[in-house]
């Protein structure tokens, strides 16, 4: 297969992966397609290049369809001095698509776990060295996290803050609370319940339909580019880009 090129740039990032891979009835495909076509290897791929290290990639679904991707640092994991077995506890960058509400995600997750885990999922509990420690620690009046949501909210982020299984926060630059009541929405999630935070891009269906493939690909990696300085804040070892200077 010879990838497309735009005569300044060369190979075209992403130029096998096509928008209906995106299906909004049945989720993100991944089986049946080749290497070139599958979003999680063009993903990790392009931040591994971006970054200069390993990347892992963790998902939840089965078979052809996948609702939600996940990538992280292979250091971030690795350097947890409890958690080193398992992803759970690092801040992650994710994709996800959601076939009810019909509603594609792109950007940050901190996941919490389960406060009280249910019998056989001792792993799944949080620990003390979990990046959720780090965002509850880190959302405070005026500082440097509060600042950076703020940002991309009036850029069209959204947030999603609690448990998966009962009502949750979500929030828009016209709600948003602050960064202490976004804590206290995030320490009410039931405790044996999996709760997490997601600050993040949605896209549409029209939207998604609107783009080829590639321009995906690209807005994709442009949401992941601007969630970073958050991630950074929270993270066991900030990412930093090779020749680019992100924000801090």
């Amino acid at each position: 297969m010879v990838a497309a090129k735009d005569p300044d740039r060369g190979p075209l990032l992403g130029a096998g992966f096509r928008a209906e891979f995106l299906d909004f009835r049945r989720g993100i495909r991944v089986g049946n397609l080749e290497p070139h076509e599958r979003i999680t290897r063009i993903l990790k791929s392009a931040l591994e290049e971006r970054f200069g290290q390993p990347f892992l990639t963790e998902r939840y679904g089965r078979g052809v369809y996948w609702r939600w991707i996940a990538w992280l640092p292979r250091a971030c994991r690795a350097a947890k001095p409890l958690s080193h077995g398992t992803s759970f506890g690092c801040s992650k960058y994710f994709i996800m698509l959601e076939t009810q509400q019909r509603k594609f995600r792109a950007g940050l997750q901190v996941e919490r776990g389960y406060l009280k885990a249910p019998p056989g999922a001792r792993a799944w509990q949080l620990a003390e060295d979990w990046d959720w420690i780090r965002l509850l620690a880190a959302l405070k009046l005026k500082g440097t996290l509060e600042r950076e949501i703020r940002r991309l909210l009036r850029e069209g982020f959204r947030i999603f803050g609690g448990s998966w299984e009962s009502e949750a926060a979500e929030f828009s630059a016209r709600d948003y609370p602050g960064a202490a009541a976004l804590r206290r929405a995030l320490e009410r999630a039931p405790a044996r319940q999996w709760a997490g935070f997601q600050l993040y891009y949605p896209m549409t269906e029209d939207d998604v339909r609107a783009s080829d493939g590639a321009d995906l690909v690209e807005a994709i990696l442009a949401v992941f580019d601007e969630v970073t300085p958050a991630m950074n804040m929270v993270a066991e070892i900030p990412l930093r880009a090779r020749g680019k200077d992100l924000r801090v």
